[in-house]
């Protein structure tokens, strides 16, 4: 009997995946261990394993499909072996997709046959009238084939990149993917063909009267160009599943805000050094590695913090297991350093890069972005002075870093030019009070301001 891969759960996460494209074909053979596709979950572009061996009979979906968890990919057996489509297919989608046609067809033919209700006086007029059953096609083809009048596109991740690059208008490419999804092939056709030549400007007639300057004669330019060009682009799974958890966030978690200055010139002095001493090394050390350390210390110090809301009381943590906000091109990923507060901080800068640069090309495990007790999100390097952050379900709070700022401060009764940098801590406030929210502040100020206590 043949094997069926089904589409598994990547992620905490994950509802839907989306098929990028088949590694294998049918009637190849295929061993345990060998990749069979890629899969595009809410998180990352992963490879599906398969986990028998046997010759890849049958593929049930094709590239670029968005697949529910648990449905029926494609069946593995031997060769010459009979398979049908198992009964857990897309079919449940299928009728759901049918059935909103039928509505919309329903809602168009009722005011048709209101309008069609003088056609028995206009019958001894020779034009005929148009018939109420022609919106009908155009409903199912808004529907069915996502057409530029429907409002959203859908659009494979390779072919929407591919567009960006080559200039391509994807409101006006017709897809020929499964349900008019928008592919490769697609784009590529598009970006081939020529641009439409513009019709020569007629001269006006000798004689004629010339017409009036419009007075708004920015308005219809505006009208003309940048209101033709509107779009709406289908989200990806990353982005509708990021809208869905800040959502859920927001208005499920009481949150409230935090917020500390730290000197952070000894900070800065401490890293100029050490890079300057490793540099030979190929070792550059950043900010958010002395961040990630001292956080990881001060959840240590305040185990409070590192702890979540459950529905049957505060669950704290064992460990501190700091994640950091990396931005993608799909939105947003927070890959999760375990243990942290056990590495050193050159062991952290290591593995913040290498989880970063992963997270940026879609290849992180599962393993390496779950797990999270806490959260740092830095936009310092962006120059943003100050900002709050929306808490990362299940952690009770995150930390939001602003960049290093030069401004006045009283040292001893005196004015000097001062380093400062701004730190708001926006925490869940059924797990997190006040006071033990300042109190975890203060401690990672103290870890922050003497930095070499970092190295210990």
């Amino acid at each position: 009997m043949a094997d069926i891969i089904e589409m598994p759960k990547l992620s905490d996460t994950m509802t839907v995946g989306t098929l990028v494209k088949w590694l294998k074909k049918e009637g190849d053979k295929v061993v345990s261990g060998d990749m069979l596709a890629e899969v595009e979950t809410d998180k990352a572009t992963m490879e599906l394993e398969s986990f028998f061996d046997g010759t890849l009979l049958k593929i049930f979906v094709e590239g670029g499909a968005q697949v529910a968890i648990g449905e029926a990919l494609c069946a593995i057996g031997e060769k010459g072996e009979k398979i049908e489509a198992p009964a857990k297919s897309a079919a449940p989608a299928k009728e759901e997709k049918k059935s909103e046609p039928k509505t919309d067809a329903n809602a168009e033919k009722k005011p048709a046959e209101k309008s069609a209700g003088p056609a028995p006086v206009s019958k001894a007029t020779p034009a005929p009238a148009p018939t109420p059953e022609q919106p009908e096609p155009a409903e199912a083809e808004a529907d069915d084939g996502e057409s530029v009048t429907s409002g959203r596109v859908k659009v494979s991740p390779l072919a929407r990149k591919l567009a960006a690059a080559k200039g391509v208008d994807l409101s006006k490419v017709k897809g020929s993917g499964p349900h008019g999804r928008i592919v490769r092939a697609d784009v590529l056709a598009a970006a081939s063909k020529p641009p439409a030549a513009k019709a020569p400007a007629t001269a006006p007639a000798a004689g004629a009267a010339k017409p009036a300057k419009p007075t708004w004669a920015w308005r219809s330019a505006f009208d003309k160009s940048a209101l033709q060009e509107e779009s709406v682009a289908s989200l990806s799974n990353m982005r509708a599943t990021i809208a869905r958890r800040l959502v859920e966030s927001k208005t499920q978690i009481p949150h409230f805000y935090l917020e500390i200055e730290i000197d952070a010139a000894p900070l800065g002095l401490l890293r100029d050094q050490l890079n300057a001493g490793l540099g030979n090394d190929g070792v550059r050390l950043s900010v958010n590695d002395f961040i990630l350390k001292a956080s990881a210390l001060a959840l240590r110090a305040v185990p409070g913090v590192n702890a979540s809301w459950d529905d049957a009381g505060i669950k704290s943590h064992a460990h501190p297991h700091v994640s950091f906000a990396v931005a993608i091109d799909d939105g947003l990923i927070t890959p999760v350093i375990k243990s942290t507060d056990q590495k050193s901080v050159f062991d952290i800068s290591q593995e913040a890069k290498s989880l970063a640069k992963r997270a940026r090309d879609k290849k992180l495990a599962p393993a390496e972005f779950t797990g999270g007790t806490f959260c740092v999100s830095n936009l310092g390097m962006m120059g943003i002075a100050r900002f709050s952050a929306i808490i990362n379900p299940p952690n009770a709070a995150i930390l939001a870093v602003g960049t290093t700022v030069k401004k006045p401060v009283v040292v001893n009764d005196r004015i000097e030019i001062g380093e400062r940098m701004s730190l708001t801590l926006s925490c869940d406030h059924r797990v997190v009070d006040g006071a033990l929210g300042a109190k975890f502040l203060n401690a990672l100020k103290d870890h922050l301001e003497h930095p070499a206590l970092l190295l210990v």
